[in-house]
C-alpha cells in the first residue's frame, strides 16, 4: 500500500507565505499535507504531473451570496471555475436563517433585487428543511459541495425574527430584552459554527443607498439602531472568536470610519470594511479610505479593506437592474412588476425627474453607459455608441436616448455600464497597500449583470503578469493566506505540513479568463451570464481533485467550515 493518496510531482511551488519560490513535490494523505520536498512517485497511489506549472494555496473568497446557489450548484460557480477553493456565506446581513416557514416567500422576495437572484430559481432550488440557523447549517453540511464554506451569521433575519417584520423594516431599537434574544440567537449560532456576523449599512437617506428590498424599501440591516451592533460586537469579544463584515456608505465619511472602529474596538476582532474602490471620477474617495485605513493600523485597529480590484463591468437590461436605486426617481420607476416598470420608464411626465437625477454610482456616469445590445433593426445603429454620443447625434438628452429604446425593445436591450476602477493607476494604488483583500466578487449574485467571480484569474493575468503591480509570491498571499488569517479559516490559506490539501495547479503563461457567455443553468430554466478560465491543470479541494483541465470532474470534497474548521483538520488536531 502507497504512503500517500497523490503526489504533486515537479511543480513551482508558491506556498502563499511571501517566501521566495521552489521547485518540489507535495504529498497528500487524508485530504492533508503530509509532505513537502522531494517524494518519489512510486510512494504515492497518484501523481499528477505539474512540471511547468505553478502549485499555490486555492484562493479564498470572503464576499459571496452562495447562500441559495449552494443548494442547486455544488461547485458554487463561477469561483470554483477561478481557482477558489473556500467561499464565506451570508455577507451582507443576507440569508436565510432563522426563517419562519410563514417567511419564506417574503426572504426570497428580498434577494431578487438587493442580490438580484432570481426567485423562480431560489423557489425551485432550496429545500427549506430548516428554520433556525444551525438546522441551515446542517442542511448546507449535507448538501453535497466541491467548495468549502464558512458561514458569517447575517443580522437581518435574526431582527426580522426578534422584533417582526415590520418593526425591523422600521428600525425600531431593539429593548433590552429583545437585545438579549438577539445575543440569544447569536450565540446559538456562533455555538453551531457561525464565524460571526454581517450587515449592510447603506443607509436610507445616504448618497449611496443602492441595494434596496424588491419593493425598494431599505434593509432590515440598514435601519437597524448602532446599538444592536454594539451588542453583537460585545458578544465576539466575550466569546474572543469571530468576525465581522459590514458594508457602509464608503468609508469615506468620518461617521462610518469612526462606527467600524468602534465595533473593531468593542469586540477586539477582525472587522473586514466593504468596500474599497476606486471611482474613476472622484479618486479621492479611494486615497482617503486607504490612508484611514493606514491610521487604523498603525493604532493597531483590526480594520481590513476589502478591494475591489475586479474589472468585471456591469452588462445590463432594465428587466433586472437594480444599481440606480441610491436616487429616489430611478428606484421608484424601477420597481414593481415588468408591465408596471414598462409604464413607468415610458412615461413622459416621469422622465424630467429622471433627467434630473441622473445616476453616478459604482458605475460611474450615466452618459458613458454603452448600448452593447439593441434588438430592434432600427436601432442597430446605436450599437457600441454611448449614450452621450448617441444623444449628441440624435439631438436628445441621454437618458431619452436610453429609455426610448429600452421601452420601444421591451426592456430587452442591453447596456454596458464600465466598471469603477477602469483607471489603471487608480487600481495599482488599491494593490499597493499590501494589506488590502482582493475580491468582493458577490458571487451567486447579480447573476445576470456581474461576473466578478474571476477575480482571482484577473489578478494573476492583469495585475501579476500585464502589469506587474506586485509579484506572483505577494499575489498568492493576497489571495488565499491574508483572507484565510482575517476571516478565521483554520489552517488554510498556506501550503504547508499538516494543512488541509486546497491547491491550484495553473499555467501562468496560458491563463486566462475566457469571453462572457449566458446559460440556461440555473433551476426553473433561469439564464445567467458566466465567465470561465483557462489555465487551471488542476484544483484540489481537501485532497481531492475537483477540477480536471478547466472541467469539473464532479467531486464533491468540500466542508461546511465550522468554526474555520474542516472535518479532516479537526481530527488532526484533536490526535495531536
Amino acid at each position: 500500500m502507497a504512503r500517500f493518496d497523490r503526489v504533486i510531482k515537479n511543480g513551482m511551488i508558491i506556498d502563499g507565505s511571501r517566501a521566495p519560490r521552489y521547485r518540489g513535490d507535495i504529498a497528500i494523505k487524508n485530504g492533508l499535507i503530509a509532505e513537502i520536498g522531494h517524494i518519489d512517485a512510486a510512494d504515492a497511489d497518484e501523481v499528477i504531473d505539474a512540471a511547468g506549472m505553478i502549485v499555490a494555496p486555492g484562493f479564498i473568497d470572503l464576499h459571496t451570496h452562495y447562500d441559495a446557489q449552494v443548494f442547486w450548484d455544488p461547485y458554487c460557480t463561477l469561483s470554483s471555475w477561478h481557482g477558489i477553493t473556500s467561499v464565506v456565506i451570508g455577507n451582507c446581513g443576507f440569508g436565510f436563517a432563522p426563517v419562519k416557514p410563514e417567511m419564506r416567500e417574503r426572504s426570497m422576495l428580498s434577494m431578487t433585487r438587493v442580490e438580484a437572484i432570481p426567485l423562480a430559481s431560489m423557489k425551485a432550488g432550496m429545500p427549506w428543511d430548516w428554520v433556525t440557523f444551525p438546522e441551515f447549517l446542517d442542511s448546507v453540511d449535507a448538501t453535497p459541495k466541491a467548495v468549502n464554506i464558512l458561514p458569517y451569521v447575517p443580522v437581518g433575519p435574526m431582527l426580522i425574527w426578534v422584533l417582526g417584520f415590520d418593526d425591523a423594516k422600521a428600525g425600531r431599537k431593539p429593548t433590552d430584552e429583545e437585545h438579549a434574544e438577539l445575543c440569544r440567537l447569536f450565540n446559538e449560532a456562533l455555538d453551531a459554527g457561525g464565524c460571526g456576523w454581517s450587515a449592510q449599512r447603506m443607509l436610507p437617506d445616504g448618497p449611496a443607498a443602492v441595494q434596496r428590498d424588491f419593493d425598494g424599501s431599505p434593509m432590515p440591516t440598514d435601519v437597524m439602531h448602532d446599538d444592536t451592533c454594539r451588542e453583537l460586537a460585545k458578544v465576539l469579544r466575550a466569546r474572543n472568536e469571530g468576525f465581522m463584515q459590514m458594508l457602509m456608505i464608503s468609508g469615506d465619511n468620518d461617521r462610518d470610519q469612526k462606527f467600524y472602529e468602534e465595533l473593531s474596538e468593542i469586540s477586539g476582532r477582525p472587522m473586514i470594511m466593504n468596500v474599497v474602490q476606486a471611482f474613476d471620477h472622484r479618486p479621492e474617495i479611494h486615497r482617503r479610505v486607504l490612508a484611514w485605513l493606514e491610521d487604523c493600523r498603525a493604532r493597531g485597529i483590526r480594520v481590513v479593506g476589502q478591494g475591489l480590484t475586479t474589472d468585471a463591468g456591469f452588462t445590463f437590461t432594465f428587466e433586472n437592474w437594480n444599481l440606480f436605486d441610491d436616487a429616489e426617481a430611478w428606484r421608484e420607476a424601477t420597481t414593481g412588476t415588468f408591465e408596471e416598470r414598462l409604464q413607468k420608464l415610458g412615461d413622459p411626465a416621469r422622465r424630467q425627474a429622471l433627467r434630473d437625477n441622473m445616476p453616478i454610482t459604482a458605475t460611474g456616469p450615466l452618459p458613458e453607459i454603452v448600448i452593447v445590445g439593441p434588438k430592434s433593426e432600427k436601432n442597430k445603429q446605436w450599437e457600441d455608441h454611448t449614450l452621450a454620443l448617441a444623444a449628441e447625434k440624435m439631438g436628445k438628452h441621454p437618458v431619452d436616448v436610453m429609455l426610448d429604446i429600452a421601452v420601444e425593445e421591451n426592456l430587452e436591450t442591453e447596456f454596458f455600464a464600465a466598471p469603477p476602477n477602469g483607471k489603471i493607476e487608480y487600481l495599482k494604488e488599491i494593490v499597493d497597500n499590501p494589506y488590502v483583500l482582493f475580491g468582493v466578487s458577490d458571487g451567486g449574485a447579480h447573476t445576470k449583470f456581474l461576473t466578478a467571480g474571476r477575480y482571482p484569474t484577473e489578478t494573476i493575468c492583469k495585475v501579476v503578469r500585464e502589469h506587474e503591480m506586485i509579484t506572483l509570491e505577494e499575489a498568492h498571499w493576497r489571495l488565499s493566506a491574508l483572507p484565510a488569517q482575517v476571516a478565521g479559516f483554520q489552517g488554510r490559506g498556506v501550503l504547508q505540513k499538516g494543512a488541509p490539501a486546497d491547491i491550484v495547479v495553473y499555467d501562468y503563461e496560458n491563463l486566462k479568463v475566457l469571453k462572457e457567455e449566458i446559460v440556461h443553468d440555473l433551476p426553473a430554466g433561469e439564464w445567467r451570464r458566466i465567465q470561465r478560465a483557462s489555465g487551471y491543470k488542476y484544483v484540489l479541494v481537501n485532497g481531492e481533485v475537483t477540477i480536471r483541465d478547466d472541467q469539473q470532474t464532479e467531486t464533491y470534497s468540500g466542508r461546511l467550515l465550522r468554526h474555520g474548521t474542516g472535518a479532516a483538520i479537526a481530527k488532526a488536531i484533536a490526535a495531536e
